[in-house]
């Protein structure tokens, strides 16, 4: 019986912390306004390229997901994109990268 509650235990404890390094349901919208708005304005309100490149699935999967990650977080130095580690935490860059690799849906 006790390694049962054990087993239990264990197992609520990784589903939970799985759950954890996803931003709340309130911040992932607040994080896809960022993108649709802040990040739209260079690199166009659908996504496909303006001042900055296409963001689709199909022109960032052949990138390093570190590059794209540290783009994001860093900026790129003699580019307009600026850096946005002060604004989003790491969890939510990860998270982000996620959504711009399987296709931000339209609303």
């Amino acid at each position: 019986m006790k390694i049962i509650v054990l087993i239990a235990l264990i197992l609520s404890t990784v589903q939970t912390n799985a759950c954890a390094d996803e931003p709340s349901a309130e911040r992932q919208t607040e994080v896809l306004y960022l993108l649709r708005h802040d990040c739209g304005a260079c690199h166009g309100m659908t996504l496909k390229g303006g001042l900055g490149p296409s963001l689709l699935p199909e022109d960032l999967v052949t990138k390093p997901r570190e590059l794209l990650f540290n783009t994001i977080a860093d900026g790129r130095m003699g580019t307009a994109m600026p850096p946005w580690r002060d604004f989003l935490t790491q969890e939510e860059i990860d998270w982000l990268l996620k959504q711009l690799l399987e296709g931000i849906k339209e609303n």
